[in-house]
């Protein structure tokens, strides 16, 4: 109690006009920016991480179930209409996807194709993706294509009046040097729309119907996925489970997280190298509070020598720079803290520092306050205060005290 009254009466007393003051007020904002810095940047590494997952929704379902063998199954293999009554299964549909040879106008490209079902608009909302023409892949008994608008730049479409695309697959079988056209499958079908996502996707994935891709790869009645969306409120985990004893061992279910588990992985890496990486900074701009203390000491001397002979042990000396020290991170940590949230929620929903690019997916900078993020800057902040605290007064107060 007596340490921290004469900690707040060196920090805060309205006499104090001495340049020892005037650092020590100086190192509570060398403290608070890197605090705030740290809220910001964990902020913008949660946002960009919502983006991403958001964009990868639109092509990766909430529950894919895929062969545990072999890149396709039979359609007849899975009991649909037991997989929709589990509890927890909004919508399914079936996928065939492989890669083909993209031409048009003498443009050629790889991708993936992937043919869909008529019930694929269920468990995908890509309407809001699609920019030019609709995301359909079927009228009736005609086929269309869906590309990602990168692909149609690299193909050479600027207008759906005349953007017929050939398709070319190879067949399954034997090889022939002799005829090389007589070992591709090959379709012609018109590009019904485009869709705008992240640059990788719209380079990767062309959206066709079911019944084409079936015939191109020459799988009829296959499908190398079953997609599923779950309803509003569902239990993931125990959705996951009923589903793969409804599908039976020769399937595996997968999450979304666990589809792309390595990129996942390595933004968390990524995250959390930043994090350190703006910690280091954080015990940079700390050590002014290591040089504010051992000034202080220096100038108490006088204050040192009077509470010694009033009877005070070197523990309660010890105790009132080390508070001293604690108390001028504390305030700026606490300022950090209140201007980095301030900042950030002013960023999340009012979007005030855009991105200079006409072609992404949102026109600010995303960025997502999370709960956890503060609490490890408070803890890793405390830490660092306290170590540095406690050196430097166990160090200073024995050297001034011989």
């Amino acid at each position: 109690m007596l340490a921290r009254i004469f900690a707040r009466r060196y920090l805060f007393s309205p006499r104090s006009r001495s340049v020892v003051n005037l650092i020590s007020r100086l190192s509570v904002a060398a403290v608070a920016v890197p605090v705030a810095a740290m809220v910001i940047l964990l902020s913008v590494f949660n946002g960009f991480e919502t983006l991403v997952k958001s964009m990868y929704s639109a092509f990766d379902a909430d529950l894919t179930l895929t062969p545990r063998r072999g890149q396709t199954f039979a359609q007849s293999d899975l009991d649909t209409a037991a997989l929709r009554r589990i509890p927890g299964v909004g919508a399914l549909s079936y996928t065939l996807e492989q890669s083909a040879l993209l031409e048009h106008a003498g443009r050629q490209a790889t991708a993936t194709v992937r043919g869909v079902d008529d019930s694929y608009g269920s468990v995908f909302d890509l309407q809001d993706a699609v920019v030019t023409g609709e995301w359909r892949v079927r009228l009736g008994d005609l086929e269309r294509l869906v590309l990602g608008q990168s692909m149609a730049w690299m193909l050479g479409i600027r207008s759906l009046a005349d953007a017929d695309v050939t398709l070319y697959a190879v067949r399954r079988g034997s090889f022939s040097t002799l005829l090389p056209m007589d070992n591709y499958t090959r379709r012609t079908e018109p590009v019904g729309g485009v869709y705008v996502l992240d640059l990788d996707t719209e380079r990767t994935y062309v959206l066709t119907s079911l019944r084409l891709a079936q015939s191109l790869f020459e799988s009829p009645g296959r499908a190398s996925a079953l997609v599923i969306r779950l309803s509003e409120g569902a239990d993931p985990e125990r959705t996951r489970q009923a589903i793969g004893r409804a599908a039976g061992e020769g399937f595996r279910v997968q999450t979304r997280d666990e589809l792309r588990a390595s990129f996942y992985r390595i933004m968390t890496y990524e995250k959390w190298g930043i994090f350190f990486i703006a910690l280091l900074v954080l015990v940079i701009a700390s050590f002014s509070v290591v040089g504010a203390l051992s000034m202080l000491i220096v100038e108490k001397r006088d204050d040192m020598s009077t509470l010694r002979a009033l009877g005070a042990d070197t523990g309660l000396l010890r105790s009132i720079f080390r508070t001293e020290g604690l108390l001028i991170c504390a305030v700026g940590g606490v300022i950090g803290l209140v201007l980095g949230v301030m900042l950030t929620l002013v960023q999340q929903y009012f979007g005030v520092i855009e991105i200079p690019a006409e072609s992404f997916l949102t026109k600010s900078y995303p960025v997502e306050l999370r709960f956890t993020d503060l609490l490890a800057v408070i803890l890793s902040f405390s830490l660092v205060a306290t170590v540095l605290a406690n050196v430097t007064v166990r160090s200073m107060i024995k050297n001034t005290t011989r």
